[in-house]
This record gives C-alpha cells, sequence and structure tokens, in this order.
C-alpha cells in the first residue's frame, strides 16, 4: 500500500512539473525537443500554426531581432533563433515558467537571447531601449491582453521601420484595434484561433 501511495505521489509530482515539450521544426536546432512547465494557461502554438508562420516569414528571419511577449514554452521565441534571428527578448511573468526559457537558453548554448521575467505590459508600458523587427503577440485567452500591449508596443517606439507583427488570439475577439499604419499581410483561422501577419509602415 504504503509502494502504490508513494508511486502515485512520484506521479502527480512527474504531471506538475516539466513534462510537455515543444519541439522546433526546422533550422539549426531542427528536430530539437525543449522541456516546457505544465501550467494552467500556458498553450503552445501548434506545430501547424508554427509552421505556416515561419513559413510566411521565411525571407525575413535571418538576422532579425525578435520580440517574444507572452512567452510562455518560447516555442515562437526558439523556432526564431534556431532559423538564426539575429536576438530574441523572451517576457514571461511567470517566474518557474522564466527559470525554464533561461534553462532551455543554456541548453542551447544561446548568448544572443534574454529573458524578463516581468509583466509584458509593464514592461512595455516603458519607453523602448530597443526597436524590434519581428514581434510575437500570443497572449493567455480571454484575458485582454492584446489591445493594450498593441497599443505600448506603438506608443512607446519598440517597431522598427517596416517590421512584421504576429498576432495570435482567440477568434471570438472581434474588437481588436490596429494601428492605421499596420498592413495586414496574412490571416488564417484554426479552431479556437485566429492568426495575422501585420506590416508596420
Amino acid at each position: 500500500m504504503r509502494k502504490n501511495q508513494r508511486s502515485s505521489t512520484q506521479e502527480r509530482h512527474k504531471k506538475n512539473s516539466s513534462d510537455g515539450f515543444i519541439r522546433l521544426i526546422s533550422g539549426q536546432w531542427r528536430g530539437k525537443k525543449l522541456p516546457v512547465k505544465n501550467k494552467q494557461g500556458l498553450r503552445p502554438t501548434t506545430d501547424r500554426t508554427k509552421e505556416t508562420l515561419f513559413n510566411w516569414l521565411m525571407h525575413d528571419i535571418r538576422d532579425a531581432n525578435c520580440l517574444d511577449c507572452f512567452s510562455g514554452s518560447g516555442s515562437l521565441g526558439f523556432e526564431a533563433l534556431s532559423r538564426y534571428s539575429k536576438s530574441c527578448l523572451f517576457l514571461e511573468l511567470d517566474k518557474q515558467v522564466a527559470q525554464q526559457l533561461q534553462t532551455n537558453l543554456d541548453l542551447l548554448k544561446v548568448e544572443h537571447a534574454t529573458v524578463c521575467q516581468v509583466d509584458s505590459i509593464q514592461f512595455l508600458s516603458q519607453k523602448a531601449k530597443q526597436q524590434f523587427d519581428i514581434v510575437f503577440i500570443d497572449p493567455p485567452f480571454n484575458l485582454g491582453l492584446a489591445q493594450p500591449c498593441i497599443n505600448n508596443l506603438v506608443s512607446q517606439g519598440y517597431l522598427a521601420d517596416h517590421s512584421l507583427i504576429y498576432v495570435e488570439v482567440e477568434n471570438t475577439l472581434t474588437a481588436l484595434q490596429i494601428p492605421d499604419d499596420w498592413q495586414l499581410l496574412k490571416e488564417k483561422t484554426a479552431g479556437q484561433v485566429c492568426y495575422q501577419l501585420f506590416k508596420r509602415g
């Protein structure tokens, strides 16, 4: 009986720890699996969606400075780094998730990326110290975070000229206000997700 209890406890602990992973699709770490924390609300972009996105970005990702807002698993930022982006800044509120992002960067021996354990909206409400060529906006669903993120990126100067902005939100969100100088390049809906690629200017 005691053995079964111990086994059950170990199983629960296993489920609450890093029992998930993301897979890098292409680039220098193609096929590499990276562990992610099993956290409520953590919703990595699916491989199919990610493949579509990076096909869209195929000619722009190399040497780009990237910003991964609401990083979570880091699926988008790591894929960008695998495809030879120049740098990536990961913004993640949860301490354990942010630590896992840093662990994965260390595992891959990446020196041109930074993890900030921070509230993305608060971080972006400060004047930009750097401008980014590609920005990933993939917030937790149903919390109303996409709009203030977009607003702060624009008002605080985080976007480089002709930057590309990827927005992934729940498909029930219909009231998102997009800046006048953002051009919609691509758009797709899959299941409960709507994802769009915009170009500034």
